[in-house]
């Protein structure tokens, strides 16, 4: 991700954050799916906007075929795709990988994070109760 002005992500790095490869990313610029500019130093790089809705129109979620095995990760990287804010409160949905995740908290931590669409960002879960389950026959 590029330091200064609005997210802006390198082929490697959108390809890790849509679990892809450089090439799938490279195909999506040239056929016109995604625009991609130059950084400073002439890499390739995708604005974090266009970046986010860009997952979120192609992220789908994994259907429950009601026999699979699970057991979320406590920590998802992913992509800020909305901020909905008042003075007081902000709702913050992100995308991580096929996951949508939805944050409330203060309109202070969203502008104290920098929290933009197309930022990047860590939503961690914590919870007193985690599910796990297996497929049937397998225990």
């Amino acid at each position: 991700m590029t330091e200064s002005g609005p997210p802006r992500y390198r082929v490697g790095e959108v390809a890790a954050l849509l679990g892809v490869s450089d090439d799938t990313v490279r195909r999506w610029v040239q056929a016109g799916q995604l625009t991609a500019g130059a950084d400073p130093a002439g890499h390739k790089v995708v604005d974090g906007a266009e970046l986010a809705a860009f997952a979120s129109a192609r992220a789908q979620a994994t259907p429950d075929p009601s026999g699979i095995g699970s057991s979320a990760r406590n920590r998802l990287v992913g992509l800020v795709t909305s901020i909905v804010a008042d003075r007081v409160m902000a709702q913050v949905k992100m995308r991580c990988g096929p996951h949508r995740m939805v944050s409330l908290m203060s309109a202070e931590a969203v502008r104290e994070l920098g929290l933009v669409p197309g930022a990047l960002a860590v939503a961690v879960v914590k919870s007193t109760q985690v599910i796990v389950e297996t497929p049937r026959g397998c225990r």
